[in-house]
């Protein structure tokens, strides 16, 4: 038994030294200095997209704001069974398709240069004199696999989020994530492109994906020890269970055997 002891005890310092990881591998921003500035795209704006679903208010002033009701489909409840009746959805094209204006091809643009668009429309088509015009994103959202429960959808209330933001807001990296491999993935004409970030160095600010769009998907990988980790666990687990069942079995042969004598 002293033997199976022993035994246990070497196992368990095994799994702990294979546990161990170093601060160089996990902390965030490793380089930063005190009062260091790192310069940001300050001008980013999302992009529309195909499958985007935007929602569009047109809103009329004083005596305009009758004129601006047929412009305001989903406003009302009248619609509710409409499948847009959230909003916008752009098709494959790029494309809406906007009451009494038609079609417009949104693809490309910016939620401001919509607004821009559409009330450019209604006051060269003398639908109205001075319409203000809302557009937003209403399904901006980020995809996190890789995480503790097995993936996360982060849906975002504005039209910017980081990639650490997005991160936080995943709940963070546990120990065993790498930190020099995390994909960000996003669609760019028609094709998937795939960008590493290390959230340990500054230069992470500097790469294009730093800044996420809608519908990224961010990737994470653990470290082979973390399975090798959850391999030792079961493995001791069921040795335990095999001692306590010897040692159980141990002391009732003892008791029985000094009765007898």
């Amino acid at each position: 038994m002293k033997f199976l002891k022993l035994f246990l005890s070497l196992v368990c310092l095994a799994i702990v030294a294979c546990s161990c990881v170093t601060s160089k591998e996990v902390s965030y921003m490793q380089n930063l200095k005190h009062n260091q500035t790192v310069p940001l795209n300050g001008n980013f704006q999302a992009v529309i997209s195909p499958y985007d679903q935007l929602r569009i208010t047109v809103i009329g002033v004083g005596d305009e704001k009758e004129l601006a009701e047929p412009f305001n489909p989903f406003s009302s409840g009248q619609n509710m069974n409409n499948p847009n009746a959230l909003g916008y959805l752009v098709d494959v094209n790029g494309d809406i398709q906007f009451p009494t204006l038609g079609k417009l091809h949104v693809k490309g643009l910016t939620r401001i240069e919509l607004q821009e668009l559409i009330r450019k429309k209604l006051v060269e088509g003398n639908y109205m004199n001075n319409p203000m015009v809302d557009v937003r994103f209403v399904n901006f959202r980020v995809f996190v696999l890789g995480t503790a429960d097995g993936g996360k959808v982060l849906n975002i209330n504005n039209e910017r989020c980081t990639f650490l933001e997005a991160l936080a807001m995943a709940g963070g990296l546990n120990q065993y994530t790498k930190r020099d491999k995390i994909a960000v993935m996003r669609e760019e004409d028609g094709k998937m492109v795939t960008h590493f970030l290390d959230p340990r160095s500054t230069d992470v600010f500097y790469d294009e994906f730093f800044l996420l769009q809608q519908n990224d998907i961010i990737i994470t990988q653990s470290f082979r020890r973390a399975y090798a980790q959850e391999g030792f666990n079961r493995t001791v687990a069921v040795i335990s269970s095999v001692a306590s069942v010897l040692s159980a079995a141990a002391m009732i042969y003892l008791v029985i055997t000094g009765q007898k004598e």
